[in-house]
């Protein structure tokens, strides 16, 4: 919640409707979270959520969530079946495949990123410099990306594809990490360039 949604949603609360991409659902923390703070907001929301394992997503309708969640059990159990749930208040589309292939092949526009992929570690290909860049062709002019990493490497990816990085942290909550098209967000801004100069053997993840 502090790490994705908080930051996400007060940089986007002057919007009417939020277009999201969760990468990846998992659980679907992320998405759930979200839909229980914009509770009551009138605000529209759209997310899309790439997801590989189909068998967890199945799974879900017998996981046992937070009681915070159980107002939206009938979200969980229609995109545990049907993949998709869709409401006056929201739209919310789970996509089951390559979260590269989805995000090569979409034409959304999306105000928010939730880079919530497991580490670049157990999952490289979702942590490149190419893919961060299919990631900011997506993004609108005033997007914001959210991910726990705080790792050189990915911040390079994002500083190499035009992203501004700043710092995220505060109490309860490991340091995270913000980007933006934007220069100007109130958080306290990376000097990439810097960090790269004072670790020269330190490189972006490449698809190669």
């Amino acid at each position: 919640m502090c790490k994705h949604v908080l930051p996400a949603l007060k940089h986007t609360q002057d919007k009417d409707e939020v277009v999201i991409l969760d990468i990846c659902f998992g659980l679907g923390f992320n998405t759930l979270a979200t839909l229980h703070a914009l509770k009551y907001s009138g605000k529209k929301v759209r997310i899309y959520s790439p997801e590989l394992d189909e068998e967890l997503v199945c799974s879900l309708v017998n996981f046992v969530y937070p009681e915070e969640f159980d107002s939206l059990k009938q979200v969980i159990i229609a995109l545990s079946k049907e993949h998709v749930y869709v409401s006056k208040e929201m739209e919310i589309t789970l996509i089951l495949g390559d979260a590269r292939e989805f995000i090569r092949n979409t034409d959304v526009k999306f105000d928010i990123v939730y880079q919530d992929a497991f580490s670049p570690k157990s999952n490289p290909l979702l942590w490149t410099s190419e893919y961060f860049k299919d990631i900011s062709a997506l993004m609108t002019p005033d997007a914001i990306l959210t991910t726990y990493s705080i790792s050189l490497a990915t911040r390079i990816a994002l500083h190499e594809n035009g992203l501004h990085v700043y710092l995220h942290k505060g109490e309860g909550f490991r340091s995270a990490t913000i980007a933006s098209k934007l220069g100007c967000l109130a958080y306290e801004k990376v000097d990439v360039e810097h960090k790269m100069r004072c670790n020269p053997d330190v490189t972006a993840l490449k698809d190669t």
